[in-house]
């Protein structure tokens, strides 16, 4: 009876070492898809911060042309407005 129970119990232990092995398996494979998102993540805040860049120089630039116009328009004495 007591080799009974002692397969019994090994047979229990095997079913469990094989779902530990499927959780710890199911777990490397959402690490792995974490560390893709937190990538994925990374390069949209790189592209944002390089469009934001675009959008400073651009005004940068306007402003610059806001400058001239209105020099130009005190040079030529033209009102705004």
């Amino acid at each position: 009876m007591s080799e009974k129970v002692e397969n019994l119990i090994l047979e229990h232990l095997r079913g469990m070492r094989g779902s530990q092995d499927r959780v710890e398996q199911e777990l490397r494979e959402i690490k792995n898809r974490i560390t893709n998102l937190e990538s994925g993540v990374a390069g949209i805040r790189r592209e944002w911060a390089h469009d934001n860049d675009k959008i400073v120089q651009q005004q940068i630039g306007l402003d610059h042309l806001n400058e001239r116009i209105e020099k130009i328009e005190k040079r030529l004495d033209i009102a705004n407005g």
